[in-house]
């Protein structure tokens, strides 16, 4: 864990579909636009044409996804007596969540417009606005209410909704995934070595409780015939008597399930099947074993200490995370995940900060000689939901030393009360 500390448009284009296509996210609904009071106009009922486009339709938790609300026809008209000038027209709505991740993103437009004459519908307009990703699964995105905010002479707000009792149908959709989960199952044989069939006891830990549980040999990436099966007791533990027939056994795993995998299974123990045999006249047989190692990160620094930022202003407070060398050497075919989360940064007064607001750009090295590259995670909101700082995939051979650094920038809101915020930055290696 690290504490980081802190002290204190225009539209956007969207690519043309076919003649006689509906582009992608366009939608048409029955609408009804009150027009403001000092107007004195009845109730303008009609139909929206709108669009709903993301920035990206497959986000990890985590992410901020970017969401544009084009409004390209309305029924509302100029609520004003005579032309409506240049410029001095402002949208602002709302886009519905469901499905996996429900609530609401509000959108906002730029105050820019072509002069509308008098009486005459209200032009089309862009509004853009993010949120961040809580959950995995599939999320559906549906024009809400529409605000057309005028600024000549007087304000004036004219407020469009849906008029069908469902309200605006989905527009657009995304698929979320779930950050990595921590894989805690570990397998440890009593002996590194052992005779042709004798027995060896192994114990498996880290599994569910009551978890059926597979304990193998194996031979490189492939497993031998030594097998047998148990169950996890209360403590997600088993222990098994494997008997070693197969010399080509190098390994010992144990996993649930069919199969063995990286989500489900352990990773391999060192096991060497030792030939009882005597060595012929002038001969010795020579065997050595090689051990596997762990998995482990170390960090360089604690603290975190980002810039400042002058009062009133805000802005981005930048800084760098305490570079983490990954250590892997387990010597199987399990890649590794990285992932961080972060608190919301406390303040004077306990005026707070969400941990939101803190983003960062990984880098990851691998050093020469490992087995195989290492991805950095997508640059986007830790938060406290999390967000993947860097990985490796699995593979028939994986393992080495890999180097993980990441900017970071804290992102203050304006007229934030001068002094040092405070939050915890917690990585987890699995």
């Amino acid at each position: 864990m690290a504490a980081l500390a802190a002290t204190a448009g225009g539209a956007l284009g969207a690519p043309a579909a076919a003649e006689g296509e509906t582009p992608a996210g366009q939608v048409d609904f029955p609408t009804q636009c009150l027009a403001p009071q000092e107007a004195g106009r009845p109730p303008a009922d009609g139909r929206t044409t709108a669009r709903i486009t993301v920035n990206d339709p497959a986000p990890r938790v985590g992410d901020t996804v970017t969401v544009t609300y084009q409004v390209l026809g309305t029924p509302a008209l100029n609520p004003v007596g005579g032309e409506l000038p240049a410029d001095t027209l402002t949208p602002a709505g709302r886009i519905l969540l469901a499905g996996a991740q429900s609530g609401e993103v509000t959108v906002v437009g730029a105050q820019r417009n072509d002069p509308v004459p008098a009486g005459a519908p209200l032009p089309a307009v862009t509004m853009t606005g993010t949120f961040t990703v809580t959950a995995p699964g599939e999320i559906t995105l549906a024009p809400g209410a529409y605000s057309l905010h005028t600024g000549h002479l007087v304000d004036l707000d004219t407020t469009c909704t849906a008029s069908a009792p469902a309200g605006a149908p989905v527009a657009a959709r995304l698929t979320a995934t779930g950050l990595p989960t921590a894989n805690l199952r570990t397998v440890r044989p009593a002996a590194a070595h052992g005779r042709p069939g004798a027995g060896v006891e192994v114990t498996a830990v880290g599994f569910p409780p009551g978890a059926a549980v597979t304990v193998a040999g194996r031979a490189g990436a492939a497993e031998t015939a030594d097998r047998v099966n148990a169950t996890a007791d209360d403590l997600g533990t088993a222990v098994v008597k494997l008997p070693v027939t197969d010399r080509a056994t190098t390994a010992v795993i144990a996993y649930e399930g069919a199969a063995w995998s990286a989500g489900r299974g352990s990773g391999p123990a060192a096991y060497t099947v030792v030939d009882a045999a005597p060595p012929t006249s002038g001969t010795q047989k020579v065997t050595a074993t090689v051990e596997p190692g762990a998995l482990g990160m170390t960090q360089a620094g604690e603290d975190i200490t980002l810039g400042a930022v002058p009062y009133g202003d805000g802005g981005a407070a930048p800084g760098r995370i305490g570079t983490v060398t990954v250590t892997d050497a387990r010597g199987g075919p399990a890649g590794w995940s990285l992932t961080g989360k972060v608190t919301d940064f406390t303040g004077p007064g306990g005026i707070r900060i969400p941990g939101a607001s803190l983003s960062w750009t990984p880098s990851c090295v691998a050093a020469p000689g490992s087995l195989g590259p290492c991805t950095p995670g997508s640059a986007g909101v830790v938060g406290p939901e999390g967000a993947l700082l860097a990985a490796t995939a699995d593979a028939p051979r994986v393992g080495g030393t890999f180097t993980i650094d990441a900017a970071v920038t804290l992102h203050v809101p304006p007229y934030t009360p001068p002094g040092a915020y405070t939050a915890v930055l917690t990585l987890t290696l699995s």
